[in-house]
């Protein structure tokens, strides 16, 4: 029996596909630093040629992309396609869906405006509370112990 949800995994690659070719038109244009993150932003949307459709495509194909994959995972789940002898595409879909929430979490930062400073801020202070081996994972992850100029790299 065919179904609309048998299409998830294939319409997170072609978001994943979108996702790149955008991102690396973007790449053109940002400078990763604290005093030039926003003002390129700014820039791209209102001086580059299709800045804004490009920046807008990658930011919804960034949200997109983390409901495809979730929602990918969960029919897999439903149907048991999880069990023998799909286990190593089940953890491969566990490591890609982690991954997938953490650059498009990371994405966030790019800006380096207000929403960016305070979902950083609010993500690693709850991996900071993680049992065991939070702080020292917080630390890797800025870098630091705190969320400075430094963190765009």
């Amino acid at each position: 029996k065919v179904s609309y949800t048998l299409c998830l995994g294939g319409l997170s690659f072609f978001v994943f596909i979108l996702l790149t070719v955008t991102g690396i038109f973007l790449m053109f244009f940002y400078r990763p630093t604290a005093v030039n993150a926003w003002d390129d932003i700014h820039a791209l949307q209102t001086s580059v040629t299709f800045g804004l459709l490009v920046r807008n495509m990658h930011r919804w194909g960034a949200h997109i992309m983390v409901i495809t994959v979730f929602l990918h995972m969960a029919r897999v789940f439903y149907h048991g396609a999880y069990k023998a002898p799909r286990e190593f595409n089940w953890v491969i879909g566990v490591i890609l869906l982690v991954m997938t929430l953490m650059l498009s979490f990371t994405g966030y930062l790019l800006p380096w405006d207000q929403l960016a400073l305070w979902a950083v801020t609010v993500g690693t202070n709850m991996i900071g509370y993680t049992p065991v081996l939070g702080n020292e994972v917080r630390f890797v992850l800025l870098g630091g112990a705190e969320i400075g100029t430094d963190k765009l790299i």
